[in-house]
């Protein structure tokens, strides 16, 4: 169950920015921030102590279609160079003193053996969707079960804001394949190119994805049925996340393109979800901005980024702290005895 943020704590934290010793409202986002934790948090001075960055890794069939720069096979490769600190989130995390979380959901090949990994693989990659669905109803519910299971044990070990992200060769496709059944656009609109592809490349990949719905036919009112048949694990997993961190009243900030999909099929699933979410930035998959916009979530950043795998989500967390700080520190008007002109 997922319960209302507390309205009064939102409007308590609202009076209490607008006695800082400063103009009403000078602070922008950052008054925002803070009230909507308030709400979120049940207190007028929030407060934010551990912070975990989620990563769910898995492979798409899909990506033996040529619709991808990089090989199906670079995901175990990519998950070295987690393991071995070299990603830009693992440098944004440590900088920012945030929990690395690595989960295999659903890779291929062998999996790779390391104690900061955590291998909860429910099959070994996606099926090829431009043949057949990507995967039974039952693995879409066992990915969905998964987040919520990983993530109430982070909150349970003391986490109070997470951050998503993701790894998965395709999965910018496989995206936006449940964008064109979330949101009935045209694909031509919403297909982005991914790891860098040219416009033939690019062609490719919608031709893919509208072979992909056709061949599937998704039932568009039923969330779990456009994970199953045209989705991906990672995606299933960090839906799972978002829902079990709204279930237990933790903020949930979102990174690019691929966790935001999971962020509107969590909502599908449960509408009150949108009210623990935060967009970190815009990125610059086309289909971004169509899935914020749905949402109604404005993006803190426009970095140009692209990269995926929770790098935005963790960068904005300075900010978020820094809204924290502001609202708990910063002094009143009435504690400097400064009076204001009617």
């Amino acid at each position: 169950m997922v319960k209302d943020i507390d309205n009064c704590s939102a409007e308590q934290a609202q009076q209490r920015l607008n006695s800082l010793i400063k103009p009403q409202g000078s602070l922008g986002r950052l008054e925002t921030i803070a009230i909507w934790l308030a709400g979120i948090k049940g207190n007028p001075v929030p407060q934010i102590g551990k912070k975990v960055v989620l990563i769910m890794a898995a492979d798409h069939g899909v990506a033996r279609e040529g619709i991808t720069a990089f090989p199906p096979q670079a995901g175990n490769l990519m998950i070295k160079n987690f393991l071995h600190q070299g990603a830009a989130v693992n440098v944004l995390a440590n900088y920012n003193k945030t929990r690395f979380v690595l989960v295999d959901v659903g890779l291929s090949g062998e999996a790779v053996s390391h104690p900061d990994l955590f291998v909860r693989r429910i099959r070994a990659g996606t099926r090829n969707i431009c043949r057949e669905e990507a995967m039974t109803r039952r693995e879409a519910i066992a990915a969905l079960e998964l987040g919520i299971e990983i993530i109430n044990k982070e909150i349970d070990a003391g986490a109070t804001i997470v951050a998503i992200g993701e790894l998965g060769i395709g999965n910018t496709a496989v995206s936006s394949a449940i964008l064109a059944c979330l949101s009935g656009r045209d694909i031509r609109e919403i297909t982005g190119r991914g790891t860098g592809l040219d416009d033939c490349a690019l062609t490719r990949k919608q031709q893919v994805i509208a072979q992909a719905l056709e061949v599937n036919r998704p039932n568009l009112i039923d969330p779990v049925d456009i994970l199953s048949r045209v989705g991906g694990l990672e995606i299933g997993a960090l839906t799972g996340v978002i829902v079990g961190s709204a279930a237990r009243s933790i903020p949930v900030v979102l990174d690019g393109f691929v966790s935001s999909i999971a962020a509107w099929l969590a909502c599908r699933m449960n509408p009150q979800c949108r009210s623990y979410l935060l967009a970190s930035h815009l990125s610059e998959e086309p289909g971004h901005r169509i899935v914020l916009e749905e949402l109604k979530l404005e993006p803190l950043l426009d970095f140009g980024l692209r990269i995926g795998e929770g790098t935005g989500a963790v960068l904005v967390f300075p900010l978020i702290e820094s809204a924290v700080k502001i609202i708990n520190e910063m002094a009143t008007m009435d504690e400097v005895g400064i009076k204001l002109l009617n």
